[in-house]
């Protein structure tokens, strides 16, 4: 990969990267609140922990349980998040200017996630991305998942292109130590979700990006991965 061109292949994280999905998962932790008698949860509270998964959001959410009984509420997180799906949120202002970008410059793009494979698969055609999208990988896809190398390293894999050739874009610490781990050039998307005590300049990324449509320029990408 040269530094003035796009590499053969971008990977994206899902929430808080490529989608603003924080209102989907708004709506789904209300209805689960409003079910059990309690006030809806003002948005801004529960955004930021969006990229750490469902148990964070959970915690956020319902504070007042421990961990098991947390735990025990995922499944119905999931079948109501379900019903959210596309519902609320959309793609982050630049992010269709750049998916186009790649597009145009002859490499691909695809998705690595956290998120359960299934909802991840029924989120592409709501967006109009199943036919573009070279590969997706869900958080249960393989045994292991992010910040696991093996999920950006089978991404790869499966469209052929050397992970060296590639790159990840994520908003969360776990996105970029899975880069680093699997020797992948690393993006961070700084317009995503972080908690207040969140340090992304810490997290040993290649770039530092404010906005998604600052990375529309070949000349904007990492030229190689960051030694780890």
């Amino acid at each position: 990969m040269t530094p003035a061109s796009f590499p053969a292949l971008v990977l994206f994280d899902l929430d808080g990267t490529l989608l603003d999905s924080a209102p989907d998962f708004v709506a789904t932790v209300n209805a689960m609140r409003t079910g059990n008698g309690h006030p809806a949860m003002a948005a801004e509270s529960l955004r930021p922990h969006v990229s750490k998964g469902a148990r964070a959001m959970l915690a956020a959410a319902f504070p007042h349980l421990d961990a098991t009984a947390r735990d025990a509420l995922v499944p119905e997180f999931l079948d109501v998040y379900q019903r959210e799906l596309a519902r609320h949120g959309a793609p982050f202002a630049g992010i269709e200017t750049l998916l186009e970008a790649i597009e145009a410059s002859g490499s691909r793009w695809g998705i690595v996630t956290n998120k359960p494979e299934y909802l991840a698969q029924q989120l592409l055609p709501l967006l109009g991305w199943h036919h573009r999208c070279a590969v997706l990988v869900g958080g249960d896809t393989l045994p292991v998942r992010k910040p696991d190398p093996l999920p950006l390293q089978h991404a790869a894999q499966t469209c052929g292109v050397a992970v060296a050739d590639c790159a990840y874009v994520g908003d969360d610490e776990r996105d970029i130590v899975a880069a680093r781990a699997a020797g992948m050039p690393s993006v961070v998307a700084l317009w995503g979700y972080r908690l207040d005590e969140d340090t992304p300049e810490t997290w040993q990324g290649d770039i530092l990006v404010e906005e998604p449509q600052a990375l529309s320029v070949a000349s904007a990408w990492p030229a190689k991965a960051t030694a780890a």
